[in-house]
């Protein structure tokens, strides 16, 4: 698929961004909830010890991020729910989610237990709700990850981030990587544009609302992630001529598939196995992520993979609250 947006501005270096964000920043340590043990130090929390603390549920819960449509994922997971069945031995139910905040909850109340986080809130999971990511969705090569955009529409009068000040730029969520924390950092320091103040920020709550507003005219210009956006255009939701990109971030990671950590430890390495296993060609889940290039799950890890969103979060001085 070949976009034909009509301006990208030059990468933003990721290692620049953080290079002044963090002097003099002060870190806050990336910790888990006080009800969650990490004894091996990966950041993820251990499954429990004690076997009257694991559980087994009969049905088990998935649930994809919350950015398009829920009725359309539904349908895209069909294919792989009946394959994580077949492996599990369980029935599979895919539960739609309508925020990250609720995403989070139900995973932290034990009412969740897979699920896709998206990139900026997949620290917050695993810190409130025990989230232990493992895998996620790369292209055929290996190579994964997305940019975050900056996008408006022809004629607005924004063609450069310096464009933005004074006007209404939206946002997604302030969980949300590539929808406000990324986005809010690179124009403080790289344009010393601040939210609130230079320019008033709105919150649509899903990147496709974001795009859609812009689209419509009904924002200005918003912060997205590119693949929510050609998965959008490749279903001719919009057209990529209602929409011109000016700014386009270096790469970050996708969205995290991974278990609630106090599954027995069987069913977590069964889940894992229906993620390592599941075929691609043909399925509803290749007809709706090869719209923006994905074809496989790698195995990833939360302390590596997800360095770059803590470095962002401690920038902006985010603290994981779980109350």
């Amino acid at each position: 698929m070949t976009m034909h947006l009509t301006k990208v501005a030059g990468a933003a270096s990721v290692a620049a961004l953080l290079t002044a964000l963090l002097a003099g920043a002060a870190q806050a340590e990336f910790k888990l909830d006080s009800r969650y043990s990490d004894a091996d130090g990966d950041l993820i929390a251990d499954i429990p010890s004690d076997p009257a603390q694991q559980v087994d549920p009969s049905t088990l819960i998935f649930a994809y991020t919350p950015v398009e449509d829920p009725a359309v994922y539904a349908e895209a997971w069909a294919d792989f729910l009946t394959h994580m069945e077949s492996v599990t031995g369980k029935k599979v139910q895919f539960f739609p989610v309508q925020s990250n905040a609720a995403q989070i909850e139900a995973m932290r109340a034990g009412r969740l237990h897979v699920a896709g986080f998206n990139t900026g809130s997949n620290p917050l999971a695993v810190a409130c709700a025990g989230f232990r990511p493992f895998t996620m969705m790369a292209k055929a090569d290996g190579s994964f990850g997305y940019e975050m955009e900056i996008i408006s529409y022809p004629g607005s009068g924004i063609e450069k981030p310096e464009d933005i000040k004074g006007k209404t730029l939206a946002f997604t969520a302030e969980t949300s990587n590539s929808g406000y924390k990324a986005p809010s950092a690179l124009l403080k320091a790289e344009y010393g544009l601040v939210a609130g103040t230079d320019y008033e920020p709105a919150f649509s709550g899903k990147h496709d609302n974001s795009v859609l507003g812009v689209a419509n005219k009904d924002y200005p210009a918003a912060a997205i992630a590119n693949s929510v956006m050609h998965r959008m255009i490749d279903r001719e939701v919009v057209k990529a001529e209602q929409l011109v990109s000016i700014y386009k971030s270096q790469t970050f990671p996708t969205t995290g598939y991974g278990i609630a950590h106090n599954l027995k430890p069987e069913l977590q390495e069964k889940i894992k196995e229906g993620f390592a296993t599941f075929k691609w060609e043909g399925s509803s889940l290749e007809k709706e992520f090869s719209k923006s290039g994905e074809a496989q799950f790698i195995p990833i890890t939360f302390k590596d993979n997800w360095s770059v969103i803590r470095q962002i979060d401690a920038a902006n001085d985010v603290s994981y609250n779980c109350q």
